[in-house]
C-alpha cells in the first residue's frame, strides 16, 4: 500500500504571488514543445519545408492560448457545466487545476489553424509538424494533476502493490483520505496517454508520411490510450451505451478514434498519399 505524498500545491512564494506545481507543469509542457520542436526541425524532411525556430516561438504563443482558453472550456462545457455557471468567477481560477485535454486539443486545433492562415501554410502539415511534440507537454500536465490529487481511481484491490491512499478535495495537514485504496489514475495517463503515444508516435513522425498521417496517428494513439486509461478513474459523469457503461472521457474519446482512422485512411489513399510540398503519387 502506498499514500499519496499529498504535497502542498504551492510550490514557492514570489512576496504575494504564490507559485502553483500545475502551473509550474504547464511551463514544462511548453518548454517541452519548444526543445523538441528544435529538434525537429532538423529532421531531414522537416527542414526540407522551411521551417525555422521563429515558427517554434509563434506557434508557441497560439498554442497556449489554445490550450487554456480551450482547455477551461472544455472543462466547463463537458465536466462541470453546472458548477461553474453557479460559480463563474472559478472559471479563471485555472491554477487551481481542472483542465479538459479534449477542450485544449480543440483549442489548439482553432489556434494552429490561425497561425497557419497568417504564416500562409497548409494548416494539415503545422498539424503533423507539431502532433509529436504534445505528448510530453500532456504527460507534465497530468504530473501537475498527480500533485493536486486530483483525478481520483477507482478502487483498487488492496494486493496491487501501487495501491494508494488518496487525499480529499482541498489541501489538509494532516491529509484526510477518501474511503479505500485507489488506482492512481493521473500517473496511468501520464504513463500511458503521455509517455507511450510518445514513444510510439516519435520514431513514426522522424519519416516522411503523407500529409496529415503524423496529425492523424496522434490522434488515434491518444484516443486509444485514453478510452483505455479511463477505466481507472473515477469518470465525472457516466452513461451507458447497448448496455455498457462508458465514462465521459470514453464518450469525448470515441470522436477521435473514429476521426483519426478515417484521416489515415485519406492519407494513404491515392487522393490523400502525398508527403507535404512532394507531387501526388503515381
Amino acid at each position: 500500500m502506498l499514500v499519496h505524498p499529498n504535497p502542498n500545491p504551492v510550490a514557492f512564494s514570489l512576496g504575494p504571488v504564490d507559485i502553483h506545481w500545475y502551473g509550474l507543469m504547464y511551463v514544462v509542457a511548453f518548454g517541452l514543445f519548444l526543445l523538441l520542436g528544435r529538434v525537429r526541425i532538423r529532421q531531414p524532411h522537416i527542414a526540407a519545408q522551411g521551417w525555422k525556430n521563429q515558427d517554434l516561438d509563434d506557434m508557441l504563443f497560439y498554442g497556449m492560448l489554445g490550450v487554456v482558453v480551450g482547455g477551461r472550456l472544455g472543462e466547463v462545457l463537458f465536466y462541470q457545466p453546472a458548477h461553474f455557471f453557479a460559480n463563474p468567477l472559478e472559471i479563471f481560477k485555472v491554477w487551481q487545476g481542472g483542465m479538459s485535454f479534449h477542450g485544449g486539443f480543440i483549442g489548439v486545433l482553432v489556434a494552429m489553424a490561425l497561425w497557419a492562415r497568417k504564416a500562409g501554410r497548409n494548416v494539415l502539415d503545422v498539424y503533423d509538424f507539431i502532433a509529436p511534440m504534445v505528448p510530453l507537454g500532456y504527460a507534465a500536465g497530468r504530473l501537475g494533476n498527480f500533485i493536486n490529487h486530483e483525478l481520483p481511481g477507482r478502487i483498487a484491490d488492496p494486493d496491487l502493490p501501487w495501491a494508494m491512499l488518496w487525499p480529499a478535495d482541498g489541501w489538509h495537514t494532516p491529509p484526510i483520505f477518501i474511503e479505500g485504496l485507489r488506482h492512481p489514475s493521473p500517473l496511468y495517463q501520464m504513463l500511458v496517454d503521455g509517455i507511450l503515444v510518445f514513444l510510439i508516435l516519435w520514431p513514426f513522425a522522424r519519416k516522411a508520411r503523407p500529409r496529415l498521417a503524423v496529425g492523424a496517428m496522434f490522434t488515434l494513439l491518444y484516443g486509444c490510450a485514453r478510452f483505455f486509461t479511463e477505466y481507472f478513474r473515477v469518470p465525472d459523469w457516466e452513461t451507458t451505451v447497448a448496455g455498457l457503461p462508458i465514462t465521459s472521457g470514453q464518450v469525448l474519446s470515441l470522436p477521435m478514434i473514429v476521426a483519426a482512422l478515417a484521416m489515415l485512411g485519406w492519407a494513404y489513399s491515392r487522393d490523400g498519399r502525398r508527403v507535404a510540398g512532394a507531387p501526388p503519387a503515381a
